[in-house]
């Protein structure tokens, strides 16, 4: 839907268009936490708002040339750079248990959406996305257990809106008479991949890890192989079996570890 979106507007001025929307309905939603938001939550929300710029732009430029399943793969290399990040920023050491599952994601990931090794144009405009993606899940997990969630949410996707706005204006031309497909993907993606998504995260970050979040974030595209079976007969041969069965093994490991930190704390109280 993205590439679609994307092959017919600017990238700029589709980020711009999805993130204002989305930032309308939760400012709607939110408006008496965000009115009651301090200098420092507004500045801490910027930048996750930041992060998460950079990482649509990037990665959203990369697909313009690249294909979808090398730019799923690389930007699931986040799941790799968020505990590295982790350690270095926040000077969290994963569990081994984060890490081997960590470790499974990764080879799944390969197995599931690479089918060569060469480099695109695009390939390196998707990874900087991928770098920007784990700085926004590391900064995430750092402010979220302090702030509302609403808030937060929308701070962040308005910060989004904000920076593409003047990109767009500045480096494409004015859209022409935009389709209903078009204003569908806008709306669609503003809805639930954005308003819905970010809200959802924004909670979840409060009572879980980056590492752990970024594990979870692996499984994208098992659900995708998954939807792409159910609406569109598409099959899966043995490397992409193989490679979902890896990406579930790693967040089956990684939540076993979540487990037993969780049993260890309760016996200690």
């Amino acid at each position: 839907m993205v590439k679609e979106a994307v092959s017919q507007i600017g990238v700029f001025t589709f980020l711009a268009l999805r993130f204002l929307f989305a930032a309308l309905v939760l400012t709607l939603i939110f408006w008496p936490r965000l009115r009651a938001s301090s200098p420092r939550e507004l500045l801490a929300g910027a930048l996750v708002g930041l992060f998460l710029f950079g990482g649509y732009s990037l990665q959203t430029i990369g697909l313009k040339y690249t294909s979808v399943s090398k730019a799923g793969f690389i930007t699931g290399l986040s799941v790799v750079i968020v505990p590295l990040l982790s350690t270095l920023l926040l000077r969290k050491k994963p569990n081994l248990n984060a890490l081997a599952g960590v470790l499974l994601a990764t080879m799944g990931l390969g197995l599931l959406t690479l089918r060569g090794l060469s480099m695109a144009r695009g390939d390196l405009w998707v990874l900087g996305g991928a770098v920007a993606f784990a700085l926004h899940i590391v900064a995430l997990g750092r402010f979220a257990p302090q702030m509302k969630t609403g808030s937060l949410a929308t701070i962040q996707v308005a910060t989004v809106a904000l920076l593409s706005a003047p990109l767009a204006w500045a480096m494409e031309r004015s859209p022409p008479q935009m389709s209903h497909r078009l204003w569908f993907a806008i709306f669609f993606t503003g809805i639930m991949a954005t308003s819905l998504a970010f809200l959802a995260q924004s909670k979840a970050q409060r009572f879980t890890s980056p590492t752990h979040t970024a594990l979870i974030f692996a499984t994208e595209p098992v659900f995708a192989a998954l939807f792409g079976y159910l609406l569109l007969q598409e099959r899966l041969g043995w490397r992409g079996l193989l490679g979902c069965a890896l990406i579930l093994s790693g967040m089956a490991v990684g939540e076993i570890g979540v487990f037993n930190k969780k049993l260890l704390s309760s016996k200690r109280e």
